[in-house]
């Protein structure tokens, strides 16, 4: 009797994580159509790493944007937002997994944008209100909280190798493994994990012993490590090729992407209304996506 309970237990309990697989699935949204004017102005003003994609890429990044915003709520909390914070929050998390495609952010749902830096109970005044960006776990699982002034810093600065929103992305990348631990299973193939270990727990020391140009938060642990030189290697990718070789040429394989051949030197620029359209359809910007503005 036992034994047949056993399997019918089993056979339910596939039959539920199929039908929990197949929902989830159908729930996933597909974008229609092609990325508005308005929100292309904001990728070509204000992110340098779009601008420096060729054209079918920028086409994939808009489409990979779209997608990210379509399953992922940006909600404000005692703050307005508006389609500038949007973008750059989608941005921020296609930055780093831009050469995965298919990469689904299945952990994620809402993203909480606060006025200004918070504490470890969300509270943005009192004590320590020194944090600026969190993935949530617990009764906040699913949820990553940003500072938008934080977030729009990170895009407005070119050259402290930070960015708040990245950082957390790549937490949160870190942990669809089941663990944020620095060590990216899913991204890490397996004869890189010891030496991406040992690389760490070198970097860590050298940070340590005032050696190092990487942030001091990189020392907290291997996690805040993995975040705070992802940060570093999607903004300032010469410097650390140059600073760091070795730590470059193991994040060149975890992200699959050699960052060295973008041309992130290439300023974000305002665009007028006589300017070339950032669509490249060879027409004024006014005559062709800015028609709505003109």
């Amino acid at each position: 009797m036992n034994i047949y309970l056993t399997f019918f237990g089993i056979v339910a309990l596939c039959a539920y994580l199929l039908y929990r697989f197949y929902w989830k699935s159908e729930k996933w949204i597909k974008p229609k159509g092609k990325m508005k004017p308005e929100r292309r102005k904001i990728l070509t003003e204000k992110v340098n790493f779009y601008n420096s994609l060729t054209q079918e890429e920028k086409e994939l990044f808009e489409f990979k944007v779209l997608e990210f915003l379509a399953n992922c709520r940006i909600t404000g909390i005692g703050v307005a937002i508006d389609d500038v914070d949007k973008v750059l929050v989608a941005s921020s998390a296609i930055i780093p997994i831009f050469s995965f495609p298919h990469w689904r952010y299945q952990n994620l749902a809402e993203v909480l944008l606060y006025p200004s830096s918070f504490n470890h109970k969300f509270e943005t005044s009192g004590e320590d209100t020194n944090i600026l960006g969190m993935v949530g776990s617990g009764i906040m699982e699913g949820k990553m909280i940003l500072s938008k002034p934080a977030l729009l810093h990170g895009f407005a600065n070119e050259s402290d190798k930070k960015n708040t929103a990245i950082h957390e992305f790549v937490h949160l990348i870190d942990k669809s493994d089941g663990q944020v631990d620095g060590v990216p299973a899913l991204l890490l193939e397996k004869q890189y994990t010891i030496p991406w270990i040992d690389m760490i727990n070198k970097k860590i020391d050298d940070i340590y012993e005032g050696m190092s140009d990487i942030n001091p938060y990189g020392a907290t642990n291997r996690a805040e490590f993995f975040s705070v030189i992802s940060e570093y290697f999607f903004e300032r990718p010469r410097l650390l090729s140059k600073n760091h070789p070795e730590l470059y040429r193991l994040l060149e394989e975890i992200f699959n992407h050699d960052m060295n051949d973008r041309d992130l030197d290439k300023k974000k620029s305002r665009i007028g209304r006589n300017d070339p359209c950032p669509c490249n359809s060879g027409k004024k910007f006014k005559k062709c996506c800015g028609k709505a503005h003109f």
